[in-house]
């Protein structure tokens, strides 16, 4: 691992904590703010409250924070955690295996359904009959239910739902604040996130998308000393507004073992960490979106856009093909002053179909940010080698430790900045070391077979797991050094011309479903989403300012991404630097 830097990398403009104006109402913070909202409905004559919530919110912290507000308060009140409705661990346990793919340390099932068979209906129902009787007293006490599915009672007068983002999920189990969800056993971190990736995410969302229209009130919990809230109305308009407007979802970073230093530097990150691997530009299961009122923000995780209006945010077309999964991922890959990143390659349609239940899989391409000379990409085979050679070398590296000359078998091509890789599924692939790749991607974003690793260790100091036999079982031993050179390699060629703007097509090719621009600009650029949804990217420029259709105006600075949705209408990109900009767009192709 790459522990100091060999530069010190400038800081840059990047912004880490992109936040979008509130439309209207405001955002509320704390406590205190609950409180007299539970005042506010016992005066209205209600006493029946469902607080909802992903898992990852600290119950035990929210409830005994609250209890003091209400005693403070003077409001008798009673509390009952929906928890003790699942069903027995040993039930849970034989519902969920199926799933979990057996000994397989990363790879599981995604599972289909919510969260309601999580629970014991018997018990579930009894608990109904009982707040029913409740509910009726009007001398009762305020009764709360609260934990994950506590929706699920169904007599609820009101509803709150607390929102965790997947990075802070993620952050408090390696701080043993959490487990998860469906079993309380102590497990790696591997572990953890196979079962959340696979199940508990997958069920909480579809609960999740249910109760966006009867939200009363959303809470952000990743702060769970300092919770932030709005109205359920209002959060509702913000993503209405949201849908209509280019947006930054809020990136986030994390370090590996063959991580570099520039993000480090150009984003202004941890230097305390030893490197930066990935930044997370968009990857829309754990990318969050941030609103702000003052000087307060609240996060909501990006798919939230997507279950209130799908085919605005991503337009009719891919809506009906994607649903509520946005098909795009943008993230970061830092190799500068680092290593090379894993041989890999990724499954076939059918195969991740078929093992892993996704509806369609990770074809990738690499698009150079940065580079350093003597940077290089692996893709594709060598000529001439044998496969059974390659893989006998490689599945004796993993059981003795012993290195692979990796250039013996993968052929690899010099990489400088602006160059595009297209890397189909079944590509063997890896980004070299010097280089700053944005990775653009279909969103499936977990299923890396890795073939070869460097034998390093992660950062927990385990050997990462390799996977030559799902490798083998997708490899496209055809992709080798001369066709590879001819038809992986984009080769842009002009679309049109406009006032000084130059749009480029950098990759239509009929075996991926997205389509790779570039426009190049000295004064602005500008164009209407037609109904179709874009990423962009300013990969050559100082800044730009954004302006739509609906009147909002933002700011888009070297090396940010940005959502533009299909509703936003016309946008104008005016460049604010003294230089030329160059800005990548990706979409969906459009049926002919």
């Amino acid at each position: 691992m790459n522990v100091t830097s060999k530069q010190k990398w400038p800081r840059g403009h990047f912004n880490m904590l992109p936040a979008h104006e509130l439309a209207g109402g405001r955002l509320n913070c704390g406590y205190a703010v609950l409180g007299a909202e539970i005042a506010s409905l016992q005066n209205e004559g209600i006493h029946l409250l469902a607080i909802d919530g992903y898992h990852g919110t600290l119950w035990d912290s929210f409830r005994s924070h609250l209890t003091k507000e209400l005693n403070h308060g003077g409001i008798n009140h009673e509390w009952i955690d929906i928890s003790g409705y699942l069903h027995s661990s040993g039930r849970l346990s034989e519902m969920l295996e199926p799933f979990l793919g057996g000994d397989d340390p990363i790879f599981g099932r995604i599972w289909p359904l919510g969260v309601e068979p999580m629970f014991n209906p018997e018990k579930l129902a009894e608990l109904h009959r009982q707040l029913l009787i409740k509910k009726g007293n009007d001398s009762a006490s305020f009764v709360i239910v609260y934990g994950t599915g506590a929706s699920l009672i169904g007599c609820q007068q009101a509803c709150w739902y607390s929102d965790v983002s997947k990075q802070h999920i993620q952050q408090f189990f390696r701080e043993g604040r959490i487990s998860n969800w469906t079993t309380g056993a102590s497990l790696s971190f591997g572990d953890f996130y196979k079962r959340s990736y696979f199940i508990e995410w997958q069920a909480q969302n579809k609960l999740k998308q249910a109760l966006l229209p009867v939200l009363d009130l959303f809470i952000d919990m990743n702060n769970p000393d300092e919770p932030v809230s709005v109205q359920g109305g209002v959060f509702r308009q913000s993503l209405d507004e949201l849908t209509r407007s280019p947006f930054r979802p809020r990136p986030w970073f994390a370090p590996g073992p063959w991580g570099g230093q520039f993000m480090k530097g150009h984003m202004g990150l941890d230097p305390n960490e030893p490197n930066y691997a990935w930044s997370f530009e968009l990857i829309a299961p754990e990318n969050g979106v941030m609103l702000s009122s003052g000087n307060l923000q609240l996060e909501f995780s990006f798919d939230y856009l997507l279950y209130n209006n799908s085919e605005g945010t991503m337009g009719r077309e891919a809506a009906a093909t994607f649903g509520t999964e946005w098909p795009i991922r943008f993230d970061y890959l830092d190799t500068i002053d680092g290593g090379n990143l894993s041989v890999q390659v990724h499954p076939s349609n059918e195969y991740i179909r078929r093992e892993f239940g996704e509806a369609f899989t990770q074809d990738e391409t690499y698009y150079i940010s940065k580079a350093r000379p003597g940077s290089r990409v692996y893709l594709g085979l060598q000529e001439g080698i044998d496969p059974a050679v390659f893989r006998k070398s490689l599945e004796n590296s993993a059981i003795t430790g012993q290195e692979v000359d990796i250039d013996k078998f993968v052929h690899s091509i010099p990489s400088k900045e602006h160059d595009l890789f297209y890397i189909p599924n079944g590509t063997i692939h890896c980004s070299g070391s010097g280089n700053l790749v944005l990775e653009i991607s279909a969103t499936p974003y977990i299923y890396t077979f890795k073939l070869y690793d460097y034998l390093r260790r992660d950062l927990d100091g385990n050997l990462r797991p390799i996977n030559v036999d799902r490798g083998f079982d997708n490899l496209k031993f055809e992709r080798k050094g001369n066709w590879v050179d001819e038809n992986l390699i984009a080769k842009p060629r002009a679309l049109n011309t406009n006032s000084g703007a130059v749009e480029l097509v950098l990759m239509d090719v009929p075996y991926m479903f997205y389509v790779i621009h570039r426009v190049d600009f000295e004064q602005e650029c500008g164009w209407d989403t037609g109904g179709l949804a874009y990423m962009v990217n300013l990969v050559e420029g100082d800044q730009v300012e954004v302006i739509s259709e609906n009147g909002r105006s933002t700011t888009l600075s070297y090396l940010e991404s940005m959502v533009i949705p299909a509703s936003t209408g016309y946008v104008r990109f005016v460049n604010k630097g003294s230089t030329a900009c160059k800005l990548v767009k990706v979409f969906v192709r459009p049926r002919k």
